[in-house]
């Protein structure tokens, strides 16, 4: 039996044509997480799309994983800038508000 927000590792695997074994791999680098049940290994829906975007970027675009872990972090870094720059603009626009 497996939880509602978690995908079958196996079956992704199928549907993309990878190995298990490159799930694993990018466990142990750190880049999606994973649990086992009923020695079945599952990884969050939440992790779908990075796990997607890492498969396009290794098997398509020939990256290697460090290079993968440079463009994540780098992805994260501008995602967190931008983030701080919508709630700075707010802080902004609500500060020229009070005339």
């Amino acid at each position: 039996m497996q939880p509602a927000d978690m995908i079958p590792a196996t079956e992704f695997c199928v549907h993309h044509k990878i190995e298990l074994s490159f799930i694993h791999l990018l466990e142990q680098h750190g880049m999606i997480e994973t649990v086992v049940i009923d020695e079945c290994v599952f990884f969050p829906l939440s992790e779908l799309d990075r796990l997607e975007k890492i498969i396009r970027l290794h098997f398509e675009l020939d990256i290697n994983l460090e290079g993968i872990e440079t463009i994540n972090h780098l992805l994260q870094r501008i995602t967190n800038m931008q983030e701080q720059i919508v709630s700075l603009s707010n802080r902004l626009k609500a500060w020229e508000g009070d005339d």
